[in-house]
């Protein structure tokens, strides 16, 4: 049974005629084209597919888009403003925050929201705000760099 599903994507109004109960993760890759979002365990315990559904880190892996009606979802493409991108984004690069790169959107989305409701983080806030995050090549140590840098150069001041 297909469902009409209205939401913001990425600051754009989108309407989609969709089965309501598949998953966010393969209508944004496959309906949408917005391939930053990946596909980890399916499970939603890597962290890979994460994205904002109002300002809220979330598994899109198992979240269902009719989930998403009337709501505001933010993927890794949808950061950078105005051919800026976001400074957690810079951060990660400056800090090489990644290797093989797989799980790095996930990473930067869930920075971009924790730092939304944490602007001053800890060290140890960002630890436990990251835990939820799996990388196979290591960089945990440049992650927590990086984020701690992009709040640090944001004053506090997150954009949304």
């Amino acid at each position: 049974m297909t469902d009409i599903i209205q939401f913001r994507l990425n600051d754009k109004s989108v309407r989609l005629e969709v089965d309501g109960e598949r998953m966010l993760l393969w209508v944004l890759r496959t309906d949408l084209g917005l391939t930053g979002t990946k596909y980890g365990c399916g499970e939603g315990y890597c962290g890979s597919c994460t994205v904002l559904v109002n300002g809220e880190p979330t598994p899109s892996c198992g979240y269902p888009v009719k989930n998403v009606a009337g709501k505001s979802v933010v993927t890794i493409e949808g950061l950078a403003k105005d051919g800026r991108l976001h400074p957690v984004q810079d951060a990660f690069i400056k800090h090489e925050a990644m290797q093989c790169g797989f799980c790095t959107s996930g990473m930067i989305v869930e920075a971009v929201g924790f730092l939304q409701k944490n602007p001053r983080p800890s060290r140890a806030d960002i630890l436990k705000g990251m835990e939820d995050h799996l990388c196979r090549c290591g960089t945990h140590n440049r992650v927590v760099r990086a984020i701690e840098e992009a709040a640090s150069g944001m004053k506090g001041a997150v954009p949304k």
